[in-house]
């Protein structure tokens, strides 16, 4: 389902976190198998739960060119059976033992997880690696999945009023880099044609140990599980990784505007987005706090002013890689964003003329605004650590192993969202919150036929 340069690897072996001034304190093992697999230990001794992900270094931001949707596809493929686990037996493995399981497809990566007691460790970790070793792909498999995936499509995008908005909309609309901006969904007709080869490929390709890693969360004693990640993963060939496509975005230089139509919307919609920062600057780090500031919350200053004071709308949504994920857990050109449903009498220049106010104030932002920003992002990374039974803490955890080569990342966010300042605020409205690095896209139920 949908839902940059390396450093330096650490030695291998038994690293623990570093001591940081951070009131995050994760325990993390980070260490590589000869096979390029990377893996990540966090014991957690608070419920007697294990929680397992593998993430694979492929999402649809570079699946192959014309063949859309096909990495979303691919994902499903992943429940269709393995070398000793018939089709849909993983699934009754897990929850026969009293576990939950998913997958998720995203911008730079696609994730397999699943929650069981922690005395079933050693059967998840078998399970993984049973189907990292082989897949398998039949035409059968194939044809029945790409009947789900596009059933799925027609049912979260196509028969649904504001479908895709603006999550699947917006990239496509202000990013002129195909692999930024293609139907990542996919289109139908590309799914119908993808092929048994471009499947087995796919797999014997990215679906490797040298481009993956493996976290595992929860109660277990790292010793042990070192040998077992050992036993079942470390006799996994590796692959001949292609080299990674160009992911650069064009600088913008004018501002942006599209209409698009829904006959299923009931009311108009519109949606703004600004490119963000490169990944890791401070400006990056001041997009958060500035997002806490502008959208998250009733205490957000949108909110305020576009329901609260002009009554334009009901609510405001919005965020950093918004409704894929979050700020953390991508690796290539994003969007900051935010949209709204409003009444068909407002014009959509009223709008924007109140984001533009929003905007214009943050250089008045204060210490006192950085403060409680900082409490918001705080409670936000500790709910994201402990949602889906653990799962959010492994999601940042395989993220920075994947994409920093640093999963240890996870106990110094705080202290990089410490280091914002007001004037580096300022700065930071002035060089990416401006009409010219901006997209506006409107839902117009009421909008000719292009």
């Amino acid at each position: 389902m949908l839902l940059l340069a390396l450093a330096a690897l650490p030695t291998l072996g038994w690293g623990q976190t570093p001591a940081s001034t951070s009131s995050m304190q994760v325990p993390v093992t980070y260490y590589k198998l000869p096979n390029g697999l990377k893996v990540v230990l966090s014991p957690d001794k608070t419920a007697p739960t294990i929680a397992v992900g593998v993430y694979y270094n492929i999402g649809f931001r570079i699946e192959p060119k014309n063949r859309t949707g096909f990495a979303h596809l691919f994902e499903h493929m992943m429940f269709q059976g393995s070398e000793n686990l018939g089709k849909m037996e993983f699934i009754q493995l897990v929850q026969k033992n009293g576990g939950i399981l998913n997958g998720s497809t995203r911008f730079d990566f696609t994730n397999y997880f699943e929650v069981m007691p922690a005395h079933k460790l050693e059967t998840a970790l078998w399970a993984e690696a049973d189907r990292m070793r082989g897949l398998k792909i039949t035409q059968e498999n194939l044809t029945n999945q790409q009947g789900v995936v596009k059933n799925e499509v027609k049912v979260n995008v196509l028969n649904q009023p504001y479908g895709g908005f603006p999550w699947l909309d917006m990239p496509q609309y202000a990013n002129k880099n195909w692999y930024n901006a293609h139907n990542f969904y996919g289109d139908l007709k590309d799914l119908d044609s993808a092929k048994l080869g471009d499947v087995d490929a796919f797999f014997k390709t990215f679906y490797a140990p040298n481009n993956a890693v493996l976290v595992v969360s929860g109660d277990f004693e790292v010793p042990a599980a070192r040998q077992m990640v050992d036993k079942y993963f470390s006799k996994i060939a590796s692959s001949q990784l292609p080299p990674p496509p160009d992911l650069t975005e064009p600088k913008q230089t004018a501002e942006q505007r599209f209409v698009k139509e829904d006959k299923l919307a009931k009311k108009p919609a519109i949606a703004v987005a600004y490119k963000m920062p490169a990944r890791n600057t401070p400006e990056y780090f001041a997009m958060g706090i500035i997002d806490q500031i502008l959208v998250q919350g009733q205490d957000s200053r949108l909110y305020q002013q576009l329901v609260q004071t002009k009554g334009y709308t009901n609510s405001v949504s919005g965020g950093i890689n918004f409704a894929l994920g979050n700020m953390y857990d991508y690796n290539g050109p994003m969007l900051w964003m935010s949209n709204l449903i409003y009444d068909s009498t407002l014009a959509p220049d009223s709008i924007i003329a109140e984001y533009d106010k929003a905007i214009a104030n943050l250089a008045n932002v204060t210490n006192e605004d950085l403060q409680m920003a900082l409490v918001k992002i705080r409670s936000g990374l500790y709910d994201a650590m402990g949602g889906n039974f653990g799962i959010g803490k492994v999601n940042l955890l395989a993220c920075f192993a994947l994409f920093d080569n640093d999963p240890n990342r996870i106990n110094n966010l705080e202290n990089e969202f410490k280091k914002v300042t007001p004037e580096l605020i300022r700065r930071t409205v002035q060089n990416y919150l401006t009409p010219t690095n901006r997209t506006i896209l409107i839902i117009d139920p009421k909008a000719p036929k292009a």
